[in-house]
């Protein structure tokens, strides 16, 4: 059986992030919040990775290309997402996040679901915005029919 690319890519926008996240926790850096904009490299990497693969192989219907895009972004989400809850645990549950930066959407003292779910909702904004840059981008090299 072989792996969507969208799943493929989709793993390495997860593994962009959790590098990234790691190496902000090891230097210190993640009570910066500005910094976790840079998330959205990751995404824009992987949803091109998927898109650049897909014209190789000729696809070239717009529609398609733009549901592949946003497959490939919404699993590195949920793939992320997933990889922080099960961090988030190991390292004390609602006591990490609370470590975490305070200004990103809380006013009180959220919980690792909560803060799973604000996340989730913040990278599917991600995707779409992410998918549609990308299409107008590339939209010379779409059909639309």
């Amino acid at each position: 059986m072989k792996i969507p690319k969208e799943l493929i890519n989709g793993f390495y926008i997860f593994l962009g992030i959790a590098v990234f996240f790691l190496l902000m926790e090891f230097l210190g850096l993640s009570h910066l919040f500005y910094l976790r904009l840079l998330n959205v490299l990751f995404i824009l990497y992987g949803a091109n990775r998927t898109l650049k693969m897909n014209i190789a192989e000729g696809k070239t219907i717009f529609v398609s290309n733009a549901v592949s895009a946003t497959v490939t972004s919404f699993s590195g989400v949920v793939f992320s997402i997933i990889g922080l809850i099960i961090y988030s645990y190991a390292k004390g549950g609602d006591a990490y996040v609370k470590t975490l930066s305070r200004t990103f959407m809380f006013g009180g003292n959220p919980s690792v679901p909560t803060y799973a779910i604000c996340l989730f909702f913040e990278g599917i904004v991600s995707c779409v915005i992410v998918t549609l840059l990308l299409m107008l981008g590339l939209n010379s090299k779409f059909k639309a029919d």
